[in-house]
């Protein structure tokens, strides 16, 4: 599993630097860091119960690898590409950090209330969904997906949607507690980066639909 992240993460990095390079700016890559149980970041303690995560702060994308076993059994999201597409996600964070884009979020929802700041959380989620499916364009383009690849990480996306998560876990649907999105647009932003590859089609924060 080590080497299959450390793979996919080497992947990510060719794809954006690319992209970066194709829009006359510079990748700067993210660190891993692969943890069990716990891991102390800059932005805070983080725990496998909230699964893989980017950290603005330090920059790093970390990695619960029991995540994985959760991904397939709780989730019924099995395949190595619903894998990749959790390591694309974690990156699309960091290529907003790198844009700029997570510095002013985060500076607008200081100001916000905690509903408000939810909805703009689910645009910053939904344009990393949108994101890991430009990597997907990509590396199909260079003929490494297999059948069945990309069904894979539409399902995962659709998997770990809020509302399909809280139905799951409570019975019932918050809708301002939502954070990520929900499985429907999850799935919709993933396709759109995958069917478009271009970067400039993913504003999802002046997007009137999500």
């Amino acid at each position: 599993m080590k080497q299959f992240v450390s793979v996919v993460l080497g992947k990510t990095e060719d794809v954006w630097q690319e992209i970066f390079r194709q829009n006359g700016k510079q990748y700067r890559e993210p660190k891993l860091v692969l943890f069990s149980g716990r891991v102390q970041s800059a932005c805070g303690l983080g725990s496998a119960a909230s699964g893989p995560f980017y950290c603005p702060g330090d920059q790093k994308v970390y990695i619960d690898l029991a995540f994985y076993e959760e991904l397939r059994r709780r989730f019924n999201s099995p395949g190595d590409f619903a894998q990749a597409y959790v390591i694309a996600h974690e990156v699309g964070h960091h290529v907003q950090k790198l844009l700029g884009i997570s510095d002013r979020v985060d500076a607008m929802q200081q100001r916000m209330s905690e509903v408000e700041a939810n909805k703009l959380s689910v645009r910053l989620e939904l344009q990393a969904d949108f994101f890991a499916g430009v990597f997907a364009r990509y590396v199909q383009k260079q003929n490494l997906l297999e059948q069945g690849d990309i069904e894979e990480a539409l399902h995962a996306a659709s998997a770990i949607g809020d509302d399909t998560i809280q139905r799951q876990s409570s019975g019932y649907v918050v809708p301002d507690s939502f954070t990520h999105g929900t499985s429907e647009q999850r799935l919709r932003w993933f396709r759109k980066g995958f069917d478009t590859g271009d970067i400039r089609q993913g504003d999802t924060f002046s997007a009137t639909n999500l």
